[in-house]
């Protein structure tokens, strides 16, 4: 709510049909106040979203008694879904409700599904009857359904708060303050950070409380989290910067497409600098720069070509379907040269999504005793967040300057060599993995079982790697995209998460299918032990790697956006 009116930030009003005016909140003072409670919220969040998805493996497997394949296709499935919901997200905080609204509305959802499954583990006929022996009755349709339902309006609700908490944090820093728009940086970092800080307690104590006191604890503190998050979000709405929706950003990805078609007989002029640009009402957004020229994708430059006068009146008038500014079409080729660079992510997200279904299973396969301590398997999850602080220093302390000092770069490295740098990484982690598992194996023909210690190695490399695309990633979507769809271009990460998870759930799939095909229980049985996980594992390496080379040569001709006079 507005501090001196009582209303809220979302005010509309009167506007150009060519330009999208910000409402007047965002020209508030910066106050930090904002971000910190920005960051608060995704901390608990954070802590509330893992407290159910690093245990819902082993809650599946030991509480509804579902077999390993299913329950590992189950989660990805949920994953794939949860991270797929920040596009649509998105799309309505870009378009039509603000990512204020967004946020407020999706936290609705969330905390309903929240409170949903932790009544599933209250009530007695919500959950199957305790296993007898090696007879499990599995869980019953009617228990099922009232887990998917929790769990997939849970699924709602993170769409929007994953699609538009971290722009409208970002949101609260004026780049054209040199100080503020340093402290964005950070919060970038910052926000990344809360992220994992959360799933660490989550992973030590929330993940322990379910297994070891009772589930319906663990969760109801999940939902407590998000209960104090949502209190803490609106009441920091006075001091928010809120802009107002752009509207539809396809229309202007569409008219440059339809454009260049119909001019795809017209030539573009080698002086570029006589395309069409505009003056500022023909930006679609009050804070939007105008974008340089670039060289690629001339077949776009078509749609800036004036041929007529007629189509700059149309343009002003808001019809651009035969002239688009430079602007625009550059807007089009942004979005073009980040579409290889997002598919490299898809399958980067495919192998690092092992951390939370084959990685735990892994580890409950395991002696899980640490001296007098029981490990719970999911907690492990929780050590990649001890090295992702450690990874932290030691690259703000020891790469960046060294980088800094063979690259001439201030930030040491780009954010595409990062993201390089986390990519290769995931190779040897699985492949740590899969030593690991070929070392259990051979320990339990041997008549002793292998201490979850040992799969420390994987999850430190999970962590450097997360640590060097991870940020990278935040960084690199929002940064490179067009303002006006920011939102959209920031859960292009999650999307790429989603879209892995599905991934991994078909193959996970196939492999239990195919592996069976020629008799025997296959890679992936109920027992590990009769399995061959670790063939699982060296699979993702060998598709890590392929994933890398692919990715490093398409960052390499990558053209980073450029804002300012056209060349």
């Amino acid at each position: 709510m507005d501090a001196e009116s009582g209303e809220t930030p979302l005010l509309f009003h009167q506007h150009n049909p060519n330009q999208v005016q910000v409402s007047s909140s965002s020209n508030r003072p910066f106050n930090w106040k904002a971000p910190a409670i920005i960051l608060a919220f995704e901390f608990l969040e954070s802590i509330a979203y893992a407290g159910i998805a690093l245990n819902l493996i082993v809650y599946l497997g030991t509480v509804l008694h579902g077999t390993t394949a299913s329950n590992a296709a189950t989660v990805d499935t949920w994953n794939g879904t949860t991270f797929l919901t920040p596009v649509l997200g998105a799309f309505l905080a870009d378009t039509y409700w603000g990512k204020y609204k967004t946020v407020g509305i999706s936290i609705i959802f969330y905390l309903t599904g929240m409170l949903v499954i932790t009544a599933s583990t209250i009530i007695p006929s919500l959950q199957p009857a305790a296993c007898e022996g090696t007879s499990c009755p599995p869980a019953t349709g009617f228990q099922y359904f009232v887990l998917f339902a929790a769990l997939y309006l849970i699924s709602v609700g993170t769409g929007g708060v994953k699609s538009a908490l971290l722009p409208l944090g970002a949101d609260q820093y004026d780049d054209s303050d040199v100080e503020q728009s340093k402290q964005k940086q950070a919060f970038f970092s910052w926000f990344f950070m809360a992220i994992n800080i959360g799933v660490f307690f989550s992973g030590t104590v929330v993940v322990w409380v379910q297994q070891n006191v009772a589930w319906s604890l663990g969760f109801a503190i999940s939902s407590v989290c998000l209960i104090v998050a949502t209190v803490a979000f609106f009441v920091g709405t006075p001091i928010y910067r809120v802009h107002l929706p752009t509207g539809s950003p396809l229309k202007s990805l569409v008219a440059v497409f339809v454009a260049s078609f119909k001019k795809r007989k017209v030539e573009v002029p080698a002086d570029t600098t006589i395309l069409f640009e505009g003056d500022d009402a023909n930006l679609t957004n009050a804070g939007q720069n105008k974008l340089a020229h670039t060289d690629g994708f001339r077949c776009l430059d078509k749609a800036a070509v004036v041929v007529g006068e007629q189509e700059i009146k149309d343009s002003n008038l808001g019809r651009p379907w035969l002239l688009c500014t430079v602007t625009q079409v550059e807007e089009v080729k942004i979005l073009v040269r980040m579409l290889p660079i997002w598919l490299t992510s898809v399958f980067y997200a495919a192998s690092m999504c092992q951390t939370a279904t084959t990685f735990i299973q892994q580890g409950m396969a395991m002696d899980t005793k640490i001296g007098s301590f029981s490990v719970p398997a999911a907690s492990m999850n929780s050590a990649s967040v001890i090295f992702m602080l450690i990874w932290v220093v030691f690259q703000d302390s020891i790469v960046i300057p060294i980088a800094r000092r063979y690259t001439g770069n201030v930030a040491g490295l780009t954010q595409l060599q990062r993201m390089g740098v986390g990519r290769f990484l995931a190779v040897p982690a699985l492949a740590a993995a899969a030593l690991v598992e070929m070392w259990r194996l051979r320990s339990v023909r041997d008549g002793h079982n292998l201490s979850i210690a040992w799969q420390v190695p994987q999850f430190m490399l999970i962590a450097c790697s997360d640590v060097f695309c991870g940020i990278a990633q935040l960084e690199f979507f929002y940064s490179e995209a067009p303002t006006s769809m920011r939102s959209l271009c920031s859960a292009f990460s999650f999307l790429a998460m989603s879209l892995g998870y599905y991934l991994n759930s078909m193959i996970i799939s196939a492999i239990a299918v195919l592996s069976k095909s020629k008799g025997g229980q296959g890679w992936l049985p109920a027992n590990l032990n009769d399995g061959h996980l670790d063939y699982y594992f060296w699979l993702w390496a060998g598709i890590g790697a392929v994933n890398f080379v692919v990715y490093t040569a398409f960052a390499k001709n990558y053209t980073v956006k450029k804002v300012g006079p056209r060349a």
